[in-house]
């Protein structure tokens, strides 16, 4: 492979901010794994955010880059898998495509194929792109790539902040997750945060049902898990709440420690979650990090916190949220799915065909 930007290479960042900025090119946020592609001929490289190649667990990905790349070309994007109607991104399923064995990797390629939505051109035969404005490399994208094949897009953009604003609110419903606001003059700065990106931000609050423990070891907490009661008034685990300094880790587990219980006298036990119920799983690793253990110490669901979340992903949140406050105040039995705030309904193929820039 021999092209003027060579892999790896890492992605250009963004920074949070707290609402749309004004005189930016706006693009919908995509939630999938971001990736780098680069095409020579028919080498194709899929580099990953940390630099490690993906190409390996999206063959169907690399044939569609294939089809609809340049010949030669360096192209920013997110691989993404919807669901099985087509209506919404699926991160869960996405996730289950990087497996060890060739043979998953094959089936799954069949069964929840991936897309790639590309957003940036960082090279295109033997021209290096990075140095040029965004709103010239924006432009050779959508000259680079067709308009309508089924596996490859170019996100939507717009320069219209109204119309990013409607986008925002509406883009969520297909599995979306907020935007990203881009200088129309910026150049491509790998690994820097100098991107705006504005993601949806709401509270719940949530029963606090157990703890992990920190990595470093057994006298700091890790984080919280978090559950909400369900309408049968079964509670369901919706996820974690983290990011806390060592010091309050270490105060969080003596405070944690007059709730401490048993799995018995725990609705997260392990006869219910054989029985189907969707928990934490005893003695559990991730498949992500084999050496990092998912076991948890159960706790008397009495305390009530409030979280910063983003949005969800089916019943549980979609990513690690933050702590807020404490509520004592609120009853355990009172944090339901309905205190929770769901986004209209939006379908990924609309989202999919709106106008270039």
């Amino acid at each position: 492979m021999q092209l003027p930007v060579m892999p790896p290479v890492k992605p250009m960042l963004a920074k949070p901010g707290s609402e749309i900025p004004p005189d930016h090119v706006y693009e919908p946020k995509w939630d999938g794994f971001r990736a780098i592609v680069f095409r020579d001929g028919d080498e194709v490289v899929i580099g990953s955010r940390n630099e490690k190649p993906l190409t390996r667990y999206f063959p169907e990905v690399v044939e569609a880059i294939r089809s609809a790349f340049p010949d030669r070309a360096v192209v920013d994007g997110e691989v993404v898998v919807a669901d099985p109607d087509g209506n919404r991104l699926d991160f869960e399923a996405l996730q289950q495509r990087v497996h060890p064995a060739d043979s998953r990797v094959r089936l799954l390629a069949e069964q929840t194929p991936a897309s790639f939505v590309a957003f940036d051109l960082l090279a295109l035969g033997d021209d290096d792109l990075t140095q040029r404005p965004f709103a010239e490399r924006r432009a050779l994208l959508e000259e680079a790539l067709p308009a309508d094949h089924p596996s490859v897009h170019v996100t939507p953009a717009t320069t219209d902040e109204a119309e990013a604003a409607r986008w925002f609110e509406a883009f969520e419903g297909a599995g979306l997750d907020g935007l990203v606001a881009k200088k129309p003059d910026l150049r491509y700065q790998p690994d820097k945060r100098v991107m705006t990106k504005v993601k949806h931000v709401r509270t719940a609050d949530c029963v606090v049902a157990g703890y992990r423990v920190h990595k470093s070891g057994p006298d700091a907490l890790g984080s919280l898990l978090l559950g909400l009661y369900d309408d049968s008034g079964t509670l369901q685990s919706v996820g974690v709440c983290g990011s806390f300094t060592m010091a309050r880790r270490r105060e969080l587990l003596a405070e944690m420690q007059d709730l401490v219980t048993t799995f018995e006298e725990h609705p997260w036990s392990w006869a219910a979650h054989e029985a189907g119920e969707r928990t934490p799983r005893k003695n559990e690793t991730s498949r992500w990090n084999a050496g990092k253990d998912l076991s948890f110490v159960p706790l008397r669901p009495e305390r009530v916190v409030e979280v910063r979340y983003d949005y969800m992903e089916g019943d549980r949140f979609r990513h690690t949220t933050q702590l807020q406050r404490w509520r004592p105040d609120r009853d355990p039995r009172s944090c339901t799915y309905d205190q929770l705030e769901r986004p209209v309904r939006f379908d990924l193929t609309d989202v999919l065909t709106h106008g270039r820039v």
